[in-house]
């Protein structure tokens, strides 16, 4: 027999709800609510069917699983409804219009009816049918010598009901018609009165219920009339037949009202932007609210009504962006006005948020609208950071220092005294102008989530950050721009070491710190820990592109000076071959240093860790970095050079034993300091490894054996150590002699 998915046999009941679970998981939501959209679907024998071998925490299980059915079905019917939400608002629209035809025709009919009616009984009826049924019905009654009960009553209701009119009693008309309709269904079944006194009730109640309609039209146009007595009338309107005129004369009236209070305010000195914007954004969707209020206490949420209540809202939002647009944001966003442009902005969505809770969501109508003018004005920003930027690195120092006001520019809270310097970030003149730029530009700009705009913003941060980035690199003596050629900037050359560290620095501060600490400001209004852990990822991924950026600078700086060392003026290698070639040949032996080119290198980097050191204070993990990679430039050059390694392994000149010898202990020199200074990485050991292992093989490849010529590693290691002591200061020169062993008393055996 087959079960239920929600039953199960006694003992195996976690088991049966897990495989309900998993197999609930397996089908769309269309298929799960198949079931409940049959026509024959019986909610009671439903449940009964369900729970009829349940016990109480199975049945707890279905309850919890209709309820997910629930909201999940509610969930589809919201995305389905603004998937196609102007096809939802355009088929309103006409079904309303299509009922008001119908009405239109309704009324003609009747009026046909009634002439047809008037031509069947005789010509004496015409003058009731054009207006005179007063007078004729008078005429009629006179030939009369004696008046029956019902002829009596028609006297006194048409004279009570031209009364009521003319004095605008409307709930008392309202009751007399009613009254009359009543009295004609009576006559219509009983017969009291003769066919042209009939015919004639009819006619005056008709034209007594079109005067009463076109006096509520009236009353509801007047601007004199409160909303109170317009949402009265509205009704009493929809009660005479006529619901879509009613409905459409009470938005007019609101529109009405709208449009002569914005004449008021436009015409009046408001204070400034700022509280215009204020001021016209609580009149606009106050009024909104109001006629979304007044729709649903009279008209209810019939869908007819409810369309051209949308319909109506949405032009009202799209005139009032397009007075925004004229006024205030179109000359704004073209100057680049983007704190007057977000607070335009946030004022209006604020106010529009508020309108949601009555079910009128207009946010995508202003979004639609704002979005350019923001966007806009954010360009603008962007490119003026650029050329700000520009402009200040032509006559730039590069000189690192305190900001004179670094709270706003630093994006940190205010500070005491003591700590001040441990906030305030050291930059150069042009870094320091680039960073308050965009730390005010994100401060003013606000979340900008709404519009979707948060990530042109970030994007746009990139961008000028690149831009900035390339300023730095054409700042080096090796890449500089002298001439204003298309997609660069004339700088100021970075002459000194000091100099070409602090573009690291800057460029290695904002990236690391400064830019996503302003990146943070567009999601302040962000609450719940699935946000917070987006914002999260987002910063992550910010700062690895920055840093891309940051190890272009990085690059180019090793490069440059790893060519001024490697290369002399005239472009020649001093790094060559015959350094290591032409030393088997002196008759003297040499006396063991590390070779000068090496030594120049090792004093580069003392120097450059040094400076960076003091400018990086608290960033020690750059300065590795920084080191790590200058000293991978040079001895992966070595190790990559074609022309180097043809004259070692294939020249006419072989490597001899002292070559290798002062080859090796230069590599392992070179190794020892790096190691010295913690920026011996692994790229740079296995280099080295690569270059001993080849220079090796090529001495083997001459007949010699290497180990019988090469001394330990310990050997290497002292003389590595003492010259960095000497090169360092920390060792007297009188005593080199005596501090430098033989090599011969360490070969290898």
């Amino acid at each position: 027999m087959d079960q239920s998915p929600f039953t199960t046999p006694r003992g195996s009941l976690s088991s049966s709800i897990g495989d309900a679970s998993e197999l609930e998981a397996n089908l769309s939501l269309s298929d799960r609510l198949k079931v409940f959209k049959s026509s024959s679907f019986d909610p009671n024998n439903y449940v009964a069917s369900k729970s009829r071998t349940m016990n109480e925490k199975e049945i707890r299980h279905l309850c919890s699983y209709l309820i997910d059915l629930k909201k999940a079905s509610a969930e589809e019917m919201r995305k389905s409804v603004l998937a196609n939400y102007s096809a939802f608002i355009r088929t309103s629209k006409e079904i309303s219009d299509l009922e008001g035809e119908l009405v239109s025709m309704r009324n003609l009919l009747s009026t046909q009816a009634a002439l047809v009616h008037g031509l069947a009984d005789g010509c004496e009826l015409s003058p009731m049918i054009s207006g005179n049924e007063d007078s004729d019905m008078d005429d009629i009654l006179d030939e009369k010598t004696e008046l029956s009960k019902t002829e009596k009553w028609l006297i006194g209701y048409l004279e009570t009901l031209e009364v009521l009119l003319a004095e605008k009693r409307v709930d008392e008309a309202m009751a007399a018609l009613e009254e009359g309709e009543k009295m004609v269904q009576e006559i219509t079944e009983v017969g009291t009165l003769s066919p042209n006194l009939f015919e004639a009730l009819q006619d005056a109640i008709a034209e007594h219920r079109q005067k009463l309609a076109d006096q509520l039209a009236d009353t509801i146009c007047q601007p004199s009339t409160s909303s109170a007595e317009i949402r009265s009338t509205a009704l009493s309107l929809k009660k005479l037949g006529d619901g879509p005129r009613a409905h459409t004369l009470l938005l007019s009236s609101r529109q009405g009202t709208l449009q002569r209070t914005m004449k008021i305010l436009q015409s009046s000195n408001y204070g400034g932007v700022g509280p215009f914007t204020a001021a016209l954004s609580q009149l606009v969707f106050s009024t909104i609210s109001q006629a979304a209020s007044d729709s649903l206490s009279v008209f209810s949420e019939e869908p007819a009504y409810t369309s051209e209540l949308v319909t109506w809202a949405v032009a009202e939002a799209a005139k009032y962006s397009a007075l925004l647009k004229k006024c205030i944001l179109a000359s704004t966003a073209a100057a680049g006005g983007l704190r007057v442009a977000s607070e335009c902005v946030h004022v209006c969505m604020s106010h529009c948020y508020l309108l949601e809770t009555t079910g009128l969501a207009l946010s995508p109508v202003l979004i639609k609208f704002f979005r350019p003018f923001v966007e806009q004005a954010l360009k603008t920003n962007l490119k003026r950071i650029e050329q700000s930027s520009s402009a200040l690195a032509a006559a730039e120092d590069w000189v690192l220092a305190y900001a004179p006001t670094s709270n706003r520019a630093s994006g940190q809270p205010p500070s005491s005294h003591s700590n001040l310097g441990l906030l305030q970030p050291k930059l150069s003149g042009s870094a320091h102008k680039f960073n308050s730029m965009v730390q005010e530009l994100f401060e003013d700009v606000g979340p900008l989530e709404i519009l979707q705009l948060d990530v042109l913003a970030v994007e746009g941060l990139i961008q000028v950050f690149n831009f900035y980035v390339h300023l730095l690199i054409n700042a080096l003596p090796g890449s500089v721009v002298t001439e204003n050629i298309e997609g660069h900037r004339i700088v100021k050359l970075a002459e000194t070491e000091a100099q070409q560290i602090a573009l690291m620095a800057n460029a290695i501060l904002l990236a690391d710190e400064l830019l996503p600490r302003a990146v943070v400001k567009l999601s302040n209004s962000t609450r719940g820990d699935e946000s917070q852990k987006k914002g999260s990822d987002k910063q992550r991924e910010l700062k690895k592109r920055l840093q891309r950026e940051v190890d272009r600078l990085r690059d180019s700086f090793c490069r440059q000076h790893a060519l001024e060392l490697i290369f002399t003026e005239e472009g020649e290698a001093r790094l060559n071959a015959l350094i290591y070639l032409g030393m088997d040949g002196n008759v003297e032996q040499p006396e063991w240093f590390p070779s000068p080119i090496f030594q120049e290198i090792f004093a580069k980097l003392t120097e450059v860790a040094s400076l960076a050191a003091e400018m990086f204070v608290g960033r020690e993990r750059f300065v590795t970095v920084l080191l790590m990679r200058l000293a991978e430039t040079v001895v992966l050059w070595l190790s990559d050079d074609q022309a180097f390694w043809e004259e070692v392994e294939t020249g006419s000149t072989p490597l001899g034993p002292i070559g290798l010898q002062q080859l090796y202990l230069d590599m392992q020199f070179v190794m020892i300091f790096s190691s010295q200074g913690r920026y011996l990485s692994r790229h740079l050991h296995q280099a080295i490894k690569n270059i001993i292992e080849r220079a090796i093989n090529a001495l083997a490849a001459t007949g010699l054996d290497p180990n019988s010529v090469l001394p330990e590693d310990e050997w290497f290691v002292e003389v590595s150590e003492i010259a960095i002591k000497m090169l360092t200061g920390r060792a007297a020169f009188d005593s080199v002699e005596e501090d430098i062993p033989s090599p011969t008393s360490s070969v290898q055996t």
